[in-house]
C-alpha cells in the first residue's frame, strides 16, 4: 500500500472512530469551571498580521502583551526582529507566521522564512500548509512541506500547522491533522483569519479528537468575545490566536477576523 492510500485508510478509520464518540471537554482551571483573566491571557497569541500595520501598532501590541501577560505576540516574519527586541527579557514567546496566508509557495521558501524568523528571535512558527495539495490528495507533498519547516527549526521551537479549515471537508481536516502529527508538528491550527471563515467549536472538537490529548490545538480567526474564547477552550483548544485580544479581555465586541 502506497503512502497516500495508507493516509486515506487511516483517515477513514479515524472518521469511523469519531462517529458517535463523546469526548469530555477540557475544563478551565477554576474550581467552579470558570477561567480567570490571568489564565485566559496565557492561552492568547496576541496577533497583528494586517499588511498595512505600522510601527506604532507593533509598539502597542508589545505594550499590551507585557501589560496582560499574553502567551505570545504573533506577527509576520518581517516584524519578528522589531518585536523581539522590545520583548527581550520577558517570558513572552515570539510567534512568526510562515508561508502566510496562502501556503502556496515552495517548501524551500517556507523553510527559509522559518530559519530567518528564528534567527531574528522567533521562538514559535505558525506555517500554512499547501492547501491545494491536500485537496488534490497529494499527501506526500503535504507531509514533506511540513517536515521541511520542522527540519528548519531548532530544538524547543513550537511548530503550529495552519489547516485553513473553512476550505476543507471533514475528511480533509482529519487527514491534515494526521499528516501534521506524523510530520512532527506540535500544534494544528484552524485558520489564517484571512479566508472565508475562522475557528468553530465543531472544528476544534474534531481536531482535538483526531490528534488526541498530547498535541496542541490552536483556534484562530473570528474570536471576538470572551464567551467565544471560553467555548473554544472547553471544546479542546489550548491556544487562541486573537487580534482583538484587549476587547476580548475587557468584555468588548471586536470586528473582523483578526
Amino acid at each position: 500500500m502506497d503512502q497516500n492510500a495508507l493516509i486515506e485508510k487511516i483517515a477513514e478509520e479515524v472518521m469511523k472512530r469519531l462517529q458517535g464518540t463523546v469526548v469530555s471537554s477540557p475544563r478551565p482551571d477554576g474550581p467552579d469551571g470558570t477561567i480567570s483573566h490571568a489564565e485566559m491571557a496565557r492561552y492568547i497569541d496576541h496577533t497583528l498580521l494586517k499588511p498595512e500595520s505600522t510601527n506604532e501598532q507593533f509598539d502597542q501590541i508589545v505594550k499590551e502583551c507585557l501589560q496582560y501577560n499574553f502567551k505570545s505576540v504573533c506577527v509576520n516574519s518581517n516584524w519578528v526582529e522589531y518585536v523581539a527586541r522590545q520583548l527581550q527579557g520577558s517570558d513572552a514567546e515570539i510567534c512568526s507566521v510562515v508561508g502566510f496566508p496562502l501556503g502556496a509557495m515552495t517548501s524551500r521558501s517556507k523553510a527559509f522564512e522559518a530559519r530567518e524568523a528564528l534567527a531574528d528571535g522567533a521562538t514559535e512558527i505558525d506555517m500554512v500548509i499547501n492547501i491545494g495539495a491536500l485537496r488534490s490528495g497529494k499527501y506526500d507533498l503535504v507531509e514533506e512541506d511540513i517536515r521541511a519547516v520542522r527540519r528548519a527549526t531548532r530544538a524547543g521551537t513550537v511548530l503550529k500547522v495552519i489547516l485553513e479549515t473553512c476550505m476543507l471537508s471533514q475528511e480533509e481536516k482529519v487527514i491534515g491533522c494526521e499528516l501534521s502529527k506524523k510530520a512532527g508538528a506540535d500544534f494544528v491550527k484552524t485558520s489564517t483569519g484571512f479566508s472565508s471563515g475562522g475557528a468553530t467549536v465543531e472544528d476544534i472538537r474534531l481536531m482535538r479528537r483526531t490528534v488526541g490529548p498530547d498535541m496542541g490545538v490552536k483556534a484562530s480567526g473570528g474570536i471576538r468575545t470572551w464567551d467565544t474564547a471560553v467555548e473554544l477552550i472547553r471544546a479542546g483548544a489550548n491556544r487562541l490566536g486573537i487580534g482583538s485580544s484587549i476587547k476580548v479581555m475587557t468584555g468588548g465586541v471586536a470586528e473582523g477576523n483578526y
